[in-house]
Parts: C-alpha cells; sequence; structure tokens
C-alpha cells in the first residue's frame, strides 16, 4: 500500500488524477441527488425544460467568455515564468471577458421575452429567469475565467478544492430552491448559483489574492488576443452551436411526440453525462497535453493503442453494467415515472461507446490546433445529428433519438479514421 501511495505522489498525472476524481465524484453524486430531487418535485415535463435552459446556458457562457477557457490554460502556463507576459495575458483576458460578457447580458435583458419563448416554448413564459441570466452572467463567466487561470498556474489543489466547494455549495442551494418553489426553483437555480460560484472561487484562492492584485484591467493585448482565437473558433464553435442543436431536438419532441417524453430524453442524457464525466476528464488531464508534446507518428499510435488497451475494456464492461442494471438506476435516480427510460438505453450506450473511441483520436485536433478540420468535422456531427434526430424521431418517437446518437457518433468515428488514416494505420514513422 505504501509503494501505491509513493507511487501516485511521485507522478504527476496520477497526483492530479486522483485528486480530480474526488471532485468528479462529488459531482455525480450531486448530479444524483439534484436528479432524485426534480424527478419527486417537478417530474418529466419540468425536467425537459430544466434541459433547455442548461443547453441554453452553456451557449450563453461560451460567448461570453469568447470560448478563452483552454487557450487560458495553454498560455497562462506558457507564461507563468516570466511575470510581465502572465500579467498583461492576464489583463487582457479579464478585461475582455468583462466587456464581452456584459455587453452579452444587457442584450438578453432587452431580448428576454422573445428569447424566453424560443426556450421555454411560446406556452410557458419565464422572462424573469433570463432577466436573471443577465445579471448573473457576466460573474459566471470571470468565475470560468478565473478557474483556467487558477489550473494554467498549476495550483490543481485549489482548481479541485474550488470545484468540490462548488458542487456542495451549489447542491445546497438547489436543493433549497427546488424544495421551496419546485421548477421555478430549478430554473432559478440553474442561471443564479454558477453566478454564485464566482464568489466561492474568491473565498477558496486567497494563496493567489497578491498575483491578481498586481493586473491591470486597462489595456488589452492583441497580439495575446490573437493567439487565443485558434481555441477561441474551435471552443466557440462546439460549445455555442452544439447545446443549440440540443434545444432543437429537445423542442421537437415536444412539438411531436410529448413534452413528458422530452423528459425521458433529458433523464438518460443526463445518466449518460454522469458516467462519461470519468472519462471525458481522464481525456482532459491525460490526452491533450499528451497528444500536444507528441511529435512522430509512431509513438502517437503507441499512444492511442496504450489507451484503447487500458481505458476501454473496463469502460466497455461499465457500460454492460449500467444496461443491466438500468431499472434499478433509474428507481434510483428518478421515480417510477421515469421507467419507460429503460428502452432508451441499448441506443445511448453503444452510442457513448464509439463517442469515447472517436472522441481519443479526435484530441488530435486539438493537440495541433487543426481549426478547419476541426470545424468541419463538427459541422458534419451537428448536421448529422439534428437531421438523424428528425427523421428517427418521425419513425420511433423518443427513441429515435437515441437512436440518432449512435448513428451520428457511428458516421463521426468513420470521419475521424479517414482523417487520420495516415497517422494511423502508415508503417512510416514522420514527423507530426
Amino acid at each position: 500500500m505504501k509503494r501505491i501511495l509513493h507511487h501516485i505522489n511521485s507522478n504527476l498525472l496520477l497526483k492530479i488524477a486522483s485528486f480530480n476524481s474526488v471532485a468528479v465524484l462529488i459531482r455525480v453524486i450531486a448530479g444524483f441527488i439534484t436528479s432524485k430531487a426534480i424527478a419527486v418535485f417537478i417530474g418529466a415535463e419540468g425536467l425537459a425544460l430544466i434541459g433547455n435552459l442548461r443547453n441554453f446556458l452553456t451557449t450563453t457562457e461560451s460567448f461570453a467568455t469568447l470560448g478563452f477557457s483552454n487557450g487560458v490554460v495553454k498560455y497562462v502556463a506558457e507564461f507563468k515564468k516570466d511575470d510581465t507576459k502572465l500579467k498583461q495575458a492576464v489583463g487582457t483576458v479579464l478585461t475582455t471577458v468583462l466587456i464581452t460578457s456584459v455587453v452579452v447580458s444587457s442584450l438578453f435583458f432587452v431580448l428576454a421575452e422573445p428569447l424566453s419563448h424560443w426556450v421555454f416554448g411560446t406556452e410557458q413564459s419565464y422572462v424573469y429567469v433570463i432577466k436573471l441570466l443577465a445579471f448573473a452572467l457576466p460573474f459566471t463567466a470571470l468565475n470560468s475565467v478565473l478557474i483556467a487561470i487558477i489550473n494554467g498556474l498549476s495550483k490543481y489543489k485549489t482548481v479541485v478544492k474550488i470545484n468540490i466547494y462548488g458542487q456542495l455549495f451549489g447542491l445546497a442551494m438547489t436543493l433549497l430552491l427546488i424544495w421551496k418553489a419546485h421548477l421555478d426553483g430549478a430554473l432559478v437555480a440553474s442561471v443564479v448559483i454558477p453566478g454564485l460560484l464566482f464568489f466561492v472561487t474568491l473565498f477558496s484562492f486567497f494563496d493567489s489574492i497578491d498575483f491578481f492584485k498586481t493586473v491591470r484591467l486597462s489595456s488589452v493585448n492583441l497580439k495575446i488576443l490573437k493567439n487565443l482565437s485558434s481555441y477561441s473558433l474551435m471552443a466557440l464553435f462546439t460549445a455555442a452551436v452544439m447545446p443549440l442543436v440540443f434545444v432543437l431536438i429537445r423542442n421537437y419532441l415536444i412539438d411531436h411526440v410529448s413534452l413528458k417524453d422530452a423528459g425521458f430524453w433529458e433523464a438518460i442524457r443526463r445518466i449518460s453525462n454522469y458516467y462519461l464525466m470519468f472519462v471525458s476528464s481522464l481525456l482532459a488531464l491525460y490526452i491533450l497535453p499528451r497528444f500536444s508534446e507528441i511529435k512522430t507518428s509512431v509513438v502517437f499510435r503507441k499512444e492511442v493503442v496504450h489507451f484503447y488497451k487500458t481505458v476501454i475494456p473496463i469502460f466497455a464492461v461499465a457500460l454492460i453494467v449500467i444496461y443491466v442494471l438500468r431499472s434499478f438506476i433509474i428507481q434510483v435516480l428518478f421515480t417510477d415515472e421515469f421507467q419507460p427510460v429503460a428502452h432508451l438505453f441499448k441506443w445511448q450506450l453503444l452510442g457513448d461507446f464509439l463517442k469515447v473511441i472517436s472522441s481519443v483520436i479526435a484530441y488530435q485536433l486539438i493537440a495541433k490546433k487543426m481549426v478547419l478540420y476541426y470545424i468541419g468535422i463538427e459541422l458534419f456531427s451537428i448536421i448529422t445529428l439534428y437531421l438523424a434526430s428528425i427523421y428517427f424521431i418521425d419513425l420511433y418517437g423518443v427513441e429515435g433519438a437515441v437512436i440518432a446518437h449512435f448513428v451520428n457518433f457511428a458516421l463521426h468515428t468513420i470521419v475521424i479514421v479517414i482523417v487520420f488514416k495516415k497517422l494511423l494505420f502508415s508503417r512510416q514513422n514522420f514527423d507530426i
């Protein structure tokens, strides 16, 4: 046991992964408890509306932060030994995000009524929710960027501490609001709590506060913004467009099947997000930085094969267990009302398996800043998902949405393999 602990402490990757696993586990447990509360107090119909709002929030935060997060981590890490450049980069990012988020917030406040109709449907009016979002958005955006800066400074313990405190605070506030106001409380929690987490972040990194006191917010360095633009473009395209597609699909389900069935689809997507957190965090922590430093095709292939041999068998077994226990999982997370979700598991799990398979290779697009390829593949995936969803929903109802999920990632996997065919299968060793 001592040898295992020593090995973990001496390996930075394992150390970071072990810290992060604690935060991910707490996030999953918090998600379980929140889902149960929504199921008991609100029901499937309310879950569908909350799903629409959450997707909309993902898009708004992306625009408010200009998709800077990944780029901020990279460049802060690169400049952290050069105090002048670091402060200039941090000042540029904070100033730009503050201005952008205030502009976006102002637009949301003015356009609150049409946005409410678009997000929630013409029969439900939640204008006050959009206006609350307008007030909270600048704080939400600044919180996201601050965490990226702290991450770039390699303060991993601080980042994990912020995530844990944030999850616990968010869970307590969400449960209180759901208990007091049911659906309205859940909607208010979704837009307000991310903004309040800004203050949790401030409270959590007093050890870094002296650094931020010396950062000037009065000037913007155009060169730094240009360097961030590639990451910004890739992040904005995915984070801004994909959630809107989910809103369109969910609204199509509401209009052509039922609001309750849209809630069932949101339920299976929530379950999927919970178990995918562990894999996605591993990809971000290990695959992205590893691919960034790899210079030859042989090493790239070895790394892909190593990941597949190590992680995929475990992931496959986990999916099989989840499928076998699907009725029990639904009972624990939701209520008997959600038992129809059980017949959605097969296609969702198959699609998620292919998603992980293709995502491992696709991280090379981000690692090497292959912007045009990235946008082209993402655009293909977005169009495929939407068209397949409409087609299969018309044929099979809500099950058609998860069939479309599988079809989308089957095609995505094929496209990724074609794009990286030479890198994956050529026997020659060449620079990348």
